[in-house]
């Protein structure tokens, strides 16, 4: 049996995921992180996109978070995020009308334009989309 720690997924709302793990994969504003039990403890901030779970006994999750915090404590992972979903529960329809709506936005700039406003709900669209590519690989 591998070795395992406790991880939790939670979001504003609610609790996504509570259960022991073998490892964590996410993207930090540095790049991609793989957290296993004995990993140092650690404070980063979390890209909006998909999070991989390996579960005790070895089988994968995928979540989509908008973002958020990683914790690593000696003993515990969380993943705090405004929005998380598991990946099956993302609305790739939505996700992709949103990607459309933000470039349209991005292209055809008026007076009273938020710019940062329509490049966050590009990004974060597009994360959704990765996110879902990411079960397809899987698969």
């Amino acid at each position: 049996m591998a070795i395992t720690v406790h991880c939790d997924i939670v979001s504003a709302e609610q609790e996504i995921y509570s259960g022991l793990v073998e490892m964590v994969i996410a993207t930090g504003n540095l790049g991609d992180l793989g957290i296993a039990p004995g990993h140092a403890p650690l404070l980063t901030d979390l890209k909006p996109g998909p999070v991989r779970v390996v579960k005790q006994g070895g089988k994968e999750e995928i979540f989509y978070v908008s973002g958020g915090f990683l914790e690593v404590q000696p003993n515990s992972i969380t993943v705090l995020a405004d929005t998380a979903l598991r990946a099956g529960d993302v609305d790739e329809a939505a996700a992709v009308r949103a990607k459309q709506e933000a470039e349209h936005a991005l292209a055809n700039q008026s007076g009273e334009f938020d710019y940062s406003r329509a490049a966050s709900q590009l990004a974060e669209a597009a994360a959704k989309l990765r996110t879902l590519q990411h079960i397809r690989h899987k698969r």
